[in-house]
């Protein structure tokens, strides 16, 4: 595989620029993103990143420190839950909040999880929880609602929707999807799958078992 095609794994070297500090996200959204922080602006939010573009090895760290209890699993209500000791059961509940390494749209960088700087109390540490997007970024994300409603927010667009796949609502992750879709041109789940062969990821084997499944409830339902 040429660089080029394993960017939608996370992997390769993709087009990236720092856009606010510490978070890089694909060069070909850079424009629209400033459109649409500014129309943010005029309507008195502050968009901030909270996650951007994300690399293979790093969304391997979280499902891995997951895996391990080192990071809290969260039930779909985003409170803390036991660790399954079975491991089909556990890979589940990693998918609750984490895509699987390597079909995380968070690789394409393309994809945001974003806020209201304004709504946040001074020293809060966001969480990115169903009860923060509808408490204090309630109003932020109504706003965005309008825009994506009247088609007028730049190419961007929630992702992550009720009926829409087995990954719980996101209301804090947005996508541009021009950009997205051109990039998820490339994804093949056989590379994928040769991926997890050579990569230590935890519930390995009940992965490979079960990819077929999982990429029609949790991969391809959101190349949109």
């Amino acid at each position: 595989m040429n660089g080029n095609s394993l960017l939608p794994y996370g992997l390769g070297t993709p087009d990236l620029v720092e856009f606010q500090k510490g978070y890089f996200v694909h060069k070909d959204i850079v424009a629209d993103l400033e459109c649409l922080c500014s129309l943010a602006r005029d309507c008195g939010f502050s968009l901030r990143l909270e996650s951007a573009y994300r690399p293979f090895e790093r969304q391997l760290s979280i499902w891995n420190r997951k895996a391990r209890g080192e990071l809290a699993l969260l039930d779909e209500f985003g409170r803390p839950m036991e660790r399954p000791q079975d491991e089909e059961k556990l890979m589940f509940a990693i998918l609750t909040w984490s895509a699987l390494p390597g079909a995380s749209r968070h690789h394409l960088g393309t994809d945001l999880d974003v806020v209201d700087a304004n709504a946040c109390p001074e020293g809060y540490e966001v969480e990115l929880t169903p009860e923060e997007s509808t408490g204090m970024f309630g109003k932020f994300h109504e706003f965005l609602d309008s825009r994506f409603a009247a088609g007028d927010a730049f190419g961007f667009n929630r992702v992550f929707v009720p009926g829409r796949g087995k990954i719980k609502p996101e209301l804090w992750h947005i996508a541009h999807l021009p950009t997205s879709r051109r990039l998820l041109e490339n994804f093949s789940l056989e590379a994928l799958r040769d991926i997890y062969r050579e990569t230590d990821i935890a519930c390995k084997e009940v992965i490979l078992a079960n990819l077929d499944t999982l990429a029609k409830n949790f991969i391809y339902p959101y190349f949109i």
